[in-house]
């Protein structure tokens, strides 16, 4: 979906052109005629005006690049479920090149899912704080070799880098130059060998949800770093098997990004 506001008076295909940047003259019109297009909640049919402050809803559905598929998009935010394999800034770039665009938070090259930019600099600013100060809910699937000790819980320890050979170590004990991590999980299914947990980031450090999982007995099937060589290469598993399935934001009354309060947003689908 992609939602603009009216920044002045207009007709909505002339307007519409100029905020979805994805969407040509013909193919509105088409979304018209299917009552695709909602004026202020309303399904619109016809190239209606426009008064400025006039919020439109488009339900399109962006298509996918090579490397992520927009599941959301207005004048302040793009949201996009990254596929495995690429860079984040590999994403930023291409989103860069369409048009304004602010780089927030990273996932590892080889996570796939949720990933926020921002379209101006007022929202980089709200989303930097939002991400900076954990205001937003984030959950992930994973699916583990073993699983957990308890069904639901959640885990502390230690992260500290190693620049060395680019990677993460955990321990229970601090050490100087480690920073405390906050991981939590709950089983979702279990199949014997495997288990698919949900999990909450409560922290945000390097590789910290591959690592940490690692340490308490479950490595994510397909981690090549952190993971269980010998169990990926048995079942023939070569890609990661972690997923950031959703973020839910929350935003103080009378901020700029307010609107978006309360709304999740989940992979490949919108709000």
């Amino acid at each position: 979906m992609i939602t603009f506001v009216a920044d002045k008076n207009g007709k909505l295909v002339k307007l519409a052109l100029k905020n979805s940047a994805d969407l040509s003259y013909s193919a509105l019109n088409k979304l018209l005629r299917n009552k695709d297009i909602k004026v202020n909640g309303k399904r619109v049919k016809e190239d209606v005006a426009l008064n400025m402050g006039d919020r439109v809803e488009i339900f399109y559905t962006v298509p996918e690049t090579e490397k992520y598929t927009v599941i959301y998009k207005d004048e302040n935010i793009t949201i996009v479920d990254k596929k495995s394999g690429y860079l984040s800034e590999a994403v930023f770039e291409d989103l860069k090149a369409r048009g304004e665009s602010y780089f927030i938070h990273r996932l590892d090259r080889n996570t796939a899912g949720i990933m926020v930019f921002a379209n101006n600099k007022a929202a980089e600013t709200e989303l930097i704080n939002g991400f900076k100060t954990r205001a937003f809910i984030k959950y992930y699937t994973a699916v583990v070799v073993g699983r957990p000790p308890e069904k639901e819980g959640v885990s502390e320890a230690y992260l500290l880098k190693d620049s060395a050979t680019a990677t993460v170590k955990i321990s229970d004990k601090f050490s100087v130059g480690a920073v405390k991590i906050k991981t939590g999980y709950k089983v979702i299914e279990n199949n014997g060998e495997t288990s698919v947990l949900q999990v909450r980031l409560y922290t945000g450090k390097t590789h910290q949800i591959r690592a940490h999982l690692a340490h308490i007995g479950c490595p994510i099937a397909g981690d090549g770093k952190y993971g269980d060589n010998a169990f990926n290469k048995a079942h023939g598993i070569k890609e990661l098997q972690l997923f950031s399935d959703s973020i839910t934001f929350h935003f103080d009354k009378g901020a700029y990004l307010y609107y978006l309060d309360g709304k999740t947003f989940t992979r490949r689908k919108g709000e």
